[in-house]
């Protein structure tokens, strides 16, 4: 039979835009593992055998994406596969791609703002899945009307939000002609109960010719407000001084010299 072998622990699921990685604890020491992938309708299907790692890369068995699974992590020793015995492990939380993987960053392609319009372009995150043709699927493709996009954006250097939601691949919402505005866009997936909300994009600001103020904040001109009310006083005062010495050593250069 099977020696006592520890078995995998701190099972966890981690899944984002459809690529699927397994991992445990703790580090073999003198054994294996290898992972058993158990679908509600699908056949068992294995993974990272007889490895020392603690993670396994596990999207290509999870093929249908609507389908709950659940891992097995069994803790083998080198000749252990051949043994009729099952060997000791370990079962990791079920887990549904379609509904608990994580949507990622959209990439913004590109953005405008003329006059009240901002309108920003963007694609959606690709899968590891393919077409029969070989070109990769996004989450779209995979979601469809189940998908859609939030752009928050908001006045440079304010903090009050606005939103805006489409199933499209593009934003055009209103706005201030004469303010810059920044964004950012974030998947949704509002049949969801949980994992609803996907990562946020990268933050894009237009830039309409900032002026001064804009750049530097009103503190900055109230400073050198300050410095140039110093400096005109100063000048000012040494101009008062300078004249009135200039006068009394006038006055003294017309007085009659003593004895004359």
């Amino acid at each position: 039979g099977y020696p006592e072998l520890p078995t995998a622990v701190n099972i966890t699921w981690s899944s984002i835009n459809f690529k699927t990685i397994l991992q445990w604890q703790p580090k073999p020491s003198g054994y294996f593992y290898t992972v058993e992938i158990h679908g509600q309708t699908s056949d068992t299907k294995k993974k990272c055998i007889l490895t020392t790692e603690t993670e396994c890369d596990v999207t290509d068995v999870l093929g249908n994406v609507k389908e709950t699974y659940t891992a097995h992590i069994l803790s083998v020793t080198s000749s252990g596969m051949d043994n009729f015995e099952e060997p000791p492990f370990a079962v990791s939380e079920k887990f549904t791609p379609y509904s608990q993987t994580v949507l990622g960053k959209p990439e913004v392609q590109n953005y405008t703002q003329k006059g009240s319009k901002l309108t920003v372009v963007f694609q959606d995150p690709l899968t590891p899945y393919t077409f029969p043709n070989g070109s990769f699927q996004n989450i779209r493709d995979i979601f469809q009307h189940d998908l859609e996009y939030k752009l928050y954006y908001w006045k440079d250097q304010s903090s009050g939000k606005k939103d805006a939601t489409t199933k499209s691949h593009e934003f055009e919402v209103s706005v201030d002609s004469t303010k810059n505005y920044c964004f950012y866009i974030q998947g949704n997936i509002p049949s969801r109960k949980e994992n609803r909300n996907g990562q946020e994009s990268v933050v894009n600001c237009t830039s309409i010719g900032r002026n001064i103020l804009d750049e530097y904040g009103a503190e900055v001109f109230i400073i050198i407000a300050v410095i140039a009310i110093a400096v005109i006083t100063l000048a000012i005062v040494l101009t008062v001084i300078l004249c009135k010495r200039k006068k009394a050593k006038a006055a003294r250069e017309k007085e009659p010299l003593n004895g004359v």
